[in-house]
């Protein structure tokens, strides 16, 4: 059986991770949320995010990267910061 190249998702937005930055969203659309993991813990033999900034962006390319920056806020776990991820996204996309 042939193995597919799923890519990654939460709540129907595609998730990418680069090093300690993952982006939760699609460039083709007008926002994207950045998340940072600033600090890490280990619990029970494994590292956990510990303390996670989130970011709501524009993706205008014209723009200055401070610019884009629409919201942010930091949490202390990246449950925390995907559950605020995914409203601001939605209600973004959405134009609420």
């Amino acid at each position: 059986m042939a193995s597919e190249n799923i890519p990654l998702s939460y709540k129907g937005h595609p998730l990418r991770r680069k090093d300690n930055l993952i982006y939760y969203g699609t460039m083709a659309e007008k926002y994207i949320i950045m998340l940072q993991i600033l600090s890490t813990k280990t619990v029970n033999g494994l590292e956990m995010a510990d303390k996670v900034a989130v970011q709501l962006q524009l993706t205008d390319p014209d723009l200055r990267g401070r610019d884009r920056v629409v919201k942010k806020s930091e949490k202390d776990s990246l449950y925390a910061a995907m559950d605020i991820a995914a409203v601001w996204l939605d209600r973004s996309l959405n134009g609420k």
